[in-house]
């Protein structure tokens, strides 16, 4: 790989561009309006060819004018639809992005001969042409669209900054911004406009179509990450700024693992962040699919083995006990466990010192009694208490205790102990263990 002054540049712009529109999007991510950031970059396409046609001239400040000034009524419609037409928010965003980026295409259609525009670079793209475009500043050759997005990114960072508090709160709850004196609508709208400028800022690196990505999918990979605002802002930006620089390193290599020579570096881009996005997923402490399968995982075994100590408690009580041959087969017909689960959860229990094994026969040693004591006193708790203050028959009572035992904490427990105060018996006749 041989890395020049222009893969620089391009990488430069690809960072600032993912930076730029991850500060909109972690507030679009967060109000639940993801789809936002795709209609006004599809609909700001007939801004674009309208400020052609009035200037007559393809210059940036014209076109980021007109784009900007249709993304922000892009947002504005859509929230009269919602607000005022009563049309559920997904299928406004549907209707007006769609007609605004139809009227566009039309637009660049009918005056192909007078609007110089590329229906493509617009759709998709341009960033590996960007070092060709430069500008003199600080006594060097800069890429226009660097400076370009350098300078919005650093506008958004100074709204973000400026409107830190009134933005996080509109986000959450609007209802709450608007008691504490904060104008929820204005900084929609605010939001929207950090939209509809950042996504014109981009077209020039990564088009309409794919400034959605960067719009969305560093913010959505942050969210998985944590659930704290400002932690969120950061990794987003870390993530956007990662995105671009894998995505063009990939789109120079990994093609040439497969016989050419390369491919577009913007889309590149578009699939790395979507490889970290698929990454956190899998792997995010909290809400990744791993975490929760291990979360699931340790829940079904913690309540087998709970199960088998209230089970082996009710033995005691009778004053049976079971061959260790039969157990798992007894627990799946009393309680559903299958027998990997059981056998799981009993060699947990050994584990743990709440089992013993003697004579062929399994046993609870002291502290494993003083563990199912508890457990059957809050189901047998539970019971008494849905049929003090609910008119059930008793055969409908033990389903729900089975359920609730192992969610009933000391605190909850001594509750119910008070409200049911007296009750030694539960409503099948079987004793309440004393609380030690």
């Amino acid at each position: 790989m041989n890395w020049t002054q222009l893969d620089t540049w391009i990488v430069v712009a690809g960072v600032l561009s993912a930076m730029a529109c991850a500060l909109p999007g972690t507030f679009l991510v967060l109000r639940r309006m993801s789809m936002m950031g795709d209609a006004i970059s599809h609909a700001v396409l007939p801004g674009l060819a309208v400020a052609f046609l009035v200037t007559n001239s393809r210059g940036s400040v014209a076109m980021f004018i007109g784009a900007a000034v249709v993304g922000v009524l892009t947002a504005v419609f859509t929230q009269w639809l919602h607000g005022i037409g009563k049309v559920e928010q997904s299928a406004a965003m549907g209707v007006v992005f769609t007609a605004m980026f139809a009227i566009g295409l039309i637009i660049i259609v009918r005056a192909a001969d007078k609007v110089d525009l590329d229906p493509g670079c617009v759709l998709y793209g341009a960033i590996e042409l960007i070092p060709l475009d430069t500008m003199p500043l600080f006594g060097m050759a800069v890429p226009r669209a660097v400076v370009n997005l350098g300078v919005v990114f650093l506008l958004n960072a100074f709204i973000v900054c400026l409107f830190y508090k009134e933005l996080r709160i509109s986000a959450f709850d609007e209802a709450l911004a608007t008691t504490l004196g904060i104008n929820a609508r204005i900084m929609h709208y605010l939001v929207m406009t950090m939209v509809a400028v950042t996504a014109v800022a981009a077209f020039e690196s990564v088009g309409s179509i794919l400034v959605i990505a960067m719009l969305i999918v560093p913010a959505a990979t942050a969210h998985l990450l944590t659930d704290r605002y400002g932690i969120m802002l950061l990794l987003s930006l870390v993530l956007g700024a990662a995105a671009a620089v894998l995505g063009h390193i990939g789109a120079i290599t990994v093609p040439r693992l497969f016989g050419f020579a390369d491919t577009s570096t913007a889309g590149m881009m578009a699939v790395a962040s979507g490889l970290l996005f698929a990454m956190a997923m899998v792997f995010a402490p909290r809400y990744g699919v791993l975490s929760r399968g291990v979360h699931r995982i340790r829940l079904a075994l913690r309540i087998a083995r709970e199960d088998v100590l209230g089970l082996l408690f009710r033995l005691e009580e009778a004053g049976l006990v079971h061959r260790a041959a039969g157990i798992t087969r007894l627990l799946r017909d009393a309680l559903g466990r299958n027998l990997a689960l059981s056998a799981a959860a009993m060699i947990g229990l050994r584990f743990r010192g709440r089992i013993s094994r003697q004579d062929g026969t399994f046993r609870l040693t002291p502290t494993g009694r003083d563990d199912a004591r508890r457990l059957v006193r809050a189901h047998r708790l539970w019971e008494t208490y849905i049929a003090k203050h609910f008119d059930l028959p008793a055969d409908h009572l033990h389903g729900s205790a089975e359920r609730t035992e192992h969610y009933i904490t000391s605190e909850m427990g001594a509750r119910i102990a008070d409200d049911v105060a007296g009750a030694e018996l539960d409503p099948h006749g079987m004793p309440i263990p004393k609380e030690r």
